[in-house]
């Protein structure tokens, strides 16, 4: 018991406890050497204690600076913020990063293999919002104060440079807006540029504005390495690269802090299909596999890996959002037969 890793598990909303079990009997399949400790968040939570983030969840990932979850749903209204931001913010999880890679063959695109590094802190997604009076309308204009810090800037374009560098990569891609925002995206550049210079003749750097980034990625994604990038641009194209590979049902997310990480399906909650054995379990699956890189355990993350591709790609169990008509414990049981 001594050698288990602790880990905080937060099963989540809709499909989330479908897909989380599914990941648990593979992950047992395995011996993967985590703890788990099970703690609610989300609409689960709200219907236990009325909580969508309750404080025994924050203390649990406190004590094990570790977590997997399933998607959260965040309560529309009544003041809640996002779950997800506050989780961020608690445990200063600064870097998102989430690799988007062609699994299945026959699609637009058959190249494609991009990670993109995501500031996670700062940016709009923190920013404070206000509104002004005018006339009779209390919220006439509404205003959002975003920002930048240097300090946060250099670190997320060193993350994305040092992840290159660990993971064979060749290029990294600065994407900002600063021809438009010329210092909030400005100093983005800025300290990219410096930090690009540190890894000459190692790691190629190219920059681009987002809007020429978004077109090319839809024309021409092989072209793409490593992205990295701020808060909310990275929110957007991260969603478009998993466009390119089928949807959001498969890329993994992980959220990298100095002192915590925390690891999830990027997907919604899906609350149609929850509870009817549709659910494609692959997307937090792939999480659990970047979580046991996180713990150096890369050997149990390829044979993950590579289940995944033999189960998906050559003997085509797939579930209905990958064009097939597997259920979820149908991809399960596979997957353990091809891991085992």
């Amino acid at each position: 018991m001594s050698d288990l890793i602790p880990v905080t598990l937060i099963p989540g909303d809709g499909i989330g406890p479908e897909i989380i079990a599914s990941t648990l009997e593979i992950l047992e399949t395995i011996k993967a050497p985590f703890q788990w400790d099970k703690q609610l968040a989300g609409m689960a939570a709200v219907d236990a204690s009325g909580d969508p983030l309750p404080q025994e969840t924050i203390d649990s990932i406190h004590k094990t600076g570790l977590a997997l979850k399933g998607p959260l749903t965040t309560p529309v209204g009544k003041g809640f913020r996002s779950i997800n931001v506050t989780l961020r913010k608690e445990f200063g999880l600064y870097a998102n990063v989430r690799p988007t890679r062609t699994l299945i063959p026959g699609g637009r695109f058959e190249n494609v293999d991009i990670v993109l590094v995501r500031e996670n802190l700062e940016g709009f997604y923190a920013a404070m919002e206000h509104y002004i009076p005018v006339g009779d309308d209390p919220k006439a204009i509404a205003t959002c104060a975003g920002y930048t810090s240097r300090t946060e800037c250099r670190r997320i374009v060193k993350y994305a440079f040092d992840y290159a560098v660990k993971n064979n990569r060749k290029k990294v891609t600065l994407v900002h807006k600063a021809n438009i925002l010329k210092e909030l995206c400005g100093l983005f550049l800025e300290e990219g540029r410096k930090v690009a210079k540190e890894y000459e003749g190692k790691i190629a750097c190219e920059e681009r504005i987002v809007d020429a980034c978004a077109m090319e990625l839809v024309l021409k994604p092989e072209t793409y390495d490593v992205i990295v990038t701020t808060n909310l641009f990275g929110d957007i194209l991260s969603d478009l690269t998993s466009g390119l590979i089928g949807g959001l049902g498969m890329p993994p997310g992980a959220n990298i802090g100095e002192k915590a990480a925390m690891f999830e399906a990027v997907h919604g909650s899906a609350p149609d299909i929850a509870g009817k054995n549709m659910a494609n379990p692959l997307a937090v699956l792939r999480a659990s596999a970047m979580m046991l890189e996180y713990v150096n355990r890369v050997d149990l993350a390829k044979r993950i890996e590579s289940a995944i591709e033999k189960v998906v790609v050559h003997d085509k169990v797939r579930t209905k959002d990958l064009g097939g008509n597997a259920s979820t414990s149908d991809m399960t049981a596979a997957l353990k037969q091809a891991i085992a």
